[in-house]
């Protein structure tokens, strides 16, 4: 498992280079990649995440282990970057290997969903009208809740 907050930015491709490396039972790599969007009424000039080292780390590997536990991951990765970012620039990757698509697709979906609302990031957006901090959106909200009714695995 990877797990890695990061200034710099990232490379899908050799993250799952790196998650695949001597393995033959991988049968489906679902990944996810969270760009930074520029604003629709107000031009975004950068937006500044902030994290706690350690605790974060912490945070995102709970969520990893909730979507082994249902689903059936072989691998993952999260990697989730910090500092200034520009609109364009990559935020976040997500990367679950299963051997069936369905499991695969549902756990990056989930990983996703209980990103955006339970890790523990900071988000500051500067527009030209000045900076403030950013709470989960209430779709963010939804799309989390909605795994708590849903009890099973969507193997195919």
């Amino acid at each position: 498992m990877i797990i890695r907050i990061q200034t710099e930015d990232f490379d899908s491709a050799a993250v799952l280079r790196e998650l695949c490396a001597g393995r033959a039972d991988v049968g489906a790599a679902a990944s996810f990649v969270g760009l930074v969007r520029d604003l629709p009424d107000d031009r975004l000039e950068r937006m500044e995440l902030e994290h706690y080292p350690g605790m974060t780390e912490k945070a995102l590997a709970a969520i990893a282990a909730r979507a082994r536990e249902r689903w059936q991951v072989i691998d993952l990765a999260i990697i989730h970057r910090v500092g200034a970012l520009a609109p364009g620039d990559q935020i976040v990757l997500v990367t679950v290997l299963s051997a069936h698509r369905g499991d695969a697709f549902a756990a990056c979906e989930f990983i996703m969903d209980y990103l955006k609302t339970e890790a523990p990031f900071w988000k500051k957006e500067t527009t030209g009208q000045g900076s403030k901090w950013v709470d989960a959106r209430k779709s963010d909200l939804v799309n989390q809740k909605k795994w708590n009714n849903d009890t099973q695995s969507t193997k195919i």
